[in-house]
């Protein structure tokens, strides 16, 4: 729909998700808001440093980090975590970004195959599925960026940079497409590394995890949400190779435990009760006794079916509009 003509001649569309920029441009706050906090705690040292952990997938929120920290955030590194759909791991392992199954790691850290058949498209379900992503739409803007600092210098113009930048991006996603993966050189893997390191966490370290932070004593019962607990998971794993104690870790979180009550029961299988008494927001009772409104497509219609109930809806809204005023 976005790329047919006929709609576009009638109808705006914009997609408010991570690949819509003015999501990034608020995420950036997150950055800075949580910085202020932080360096006002009275464990916040004149020497302390930050690492901010990210649950990642379409690689939205940690690049909204990249982009403060280009803007002077004093952030040492930015911490991608990722579940089992691990291309962005992978890439920071290898500076290899390939459409690959999912892999896992061995005891020395080396990725292996973790037996699992991924869906035909190379992305497995896992219990955050609002990482199981193949391919992370926002990468090919850090990748720009990144070309941008690596293969220009200074004394070129900035159009010519640009330009370069946007070429290399280019064959990069031809390649993605065409061969299903691309690599880059030495220079640029070390260019990325200087900002990003990352961490694959599976589904069973995220059970862990969530049981774990809900039984810490400091915790007071707190429940992870399936993806902030990968974040989590990603930053107790990073406090053992992150230097002295004086560097900080935030964690990111991402979701209400509510939304994915699956993951949240198999970890905490005990505690049902507490869940739907403390958890559960009060809007979430009883909503799958309500009503249900579905307009349904033929799959024969294809896109154009979904085209022509989008358009009858808008024309219905318009008409109560009119009416109302």
């Amino acid at each position: 729909m976005f790329a047919d003509p006929e709609i576009n001649k009638t109808h705006r569309l914009a997609a408010v998700n991570s690949i819509n920029w003015a999501r990034i441009l608020a995420q950036i706050t997150y950055y800075f808001y949580s910085y202020f906090n932080l360096i006002h705690q009275s464990s916040f040292l004149p020497a302390s440093t930050v690492r901010f952990v990210v649950p990642t997938g379409n690689f939205g929120d940690i690049l909204a980090g990249y982009f403060a920290k280009r803007m002077g955030l004093p952030a040492e590194k930015l911490v991608i975590a990722t579940n089992e759909n691990d291309i962005l791991h992978r890439f920071w392992e290898s500076g290899k970004y390939e459409k690959h199954p999912v892999y896992g790691q061995d005891a020395e850290g080396g990725l292996v195959s973790d037996g699992v058949k991924a869906h035909e498209s190379g992305v497995k379900e896992t219990l955050s599925p609002a990482m199981d992503i193949l391919v992370s739409s926002n990468f090919e803007r850090l990748l720009w960026f990144l070309a941008y600092d690596v293969y220009s210098t200074s004394a070129d113009a900035v159009s010519q940079r640009r330009a370069q930048a946007g070429e290399h991006v280019r064959d990069w996603l031809h390649d993605l497409k065409a061969c299903g993966g691309f690599a880059v050189d030495a220079q640029m893997l070390a260019q990325a590394k200087r900002d990003f390191s990352s961490y694959r966490v599976s589904d069973d370290e995220t059970l862990a995890t969530i049981k774990h932070v809900f039984n810490a004593p400091a915790s007071t019962d707190y429940i992870l949400d399936p993806h902030s607990a990968i974040g989590i998971a990603a930053a107790l794993r990073d406090i053992n190779v992150a230097g002295p104690p004086s560097t900080h870790h935030i964690s990111l979180a991402t979701a209400h435990p509510a939304k994915f009550s699956n993951a949240v029961e198999q970890a905490l299988p005990d505690h049902t009760t507490f869940f739907a008494e403390k958890v559960l927001p009060e809007e979430f009772k009883g909503l799958e006794d309500k009503p249900r409104r579905v307009s349904l497509v033929k799959k024969a219609d294809g896109w154009e079916g979904v085209r022509k109930i989008v358009v009858a809806e808008v024309e219905a809204e318009r008409r109560a509009a009119e009416k109302g005023a």
